[in-house]
């Protein structure tokens, strides 16, 4: 499993974190079942703390896509819904027209213009 972070995203490193691990489990890159290397080594592989990787796999857990397992791990528990990975992809579009100038509003109009 290949995530990445973007250091000049304004977003915490957790909400990164998770998005990059719901976005691979909704495009089929991780499936049901999966289990995902240790925290530590997501950690040590992003460069960050791993209390920061516990943080989004918790709140991975709480929204029902991942499972804790004593000594077996966090695994994939199903697969992202409809809602979750759309939450994820207009965060992700806010934060790109942030980038650029533009405001949440901005945005909604733009939207509203389309057909």
């Amino acid at each position: 499993m290949l995530l990445t972070l973007d250091l000049n995203d304004a977003r915490p490193l957790h909400e990164q974190v998770a998005g990059a691990i719901r976005r691979a489990i909704a495009d089929g890159s991780i499936g049901p079942g999966d289990r995902l290397p240790p925290a530590r080594d997501l950690a040590d592989a992003l460069g960050i703390n791993a209390n920061t990787v516990l943080r989004a796999l918790r709140e991975l857990r709480d929204e029902g896509l991942l499972e804790f397992r004593r000594g077996r791990g966090v695994s994939v528990a199903g697969r992202a819904d409809g809602r979750a990975l759309l939450v994820q992809r207009v965060h992700d579009l806010l934060e790109e027209a942030r980038r650029y100038g533009y405001r949440r509003e901005d945005v909604i109009a733009i939207l509203e213009e389309l057909p």
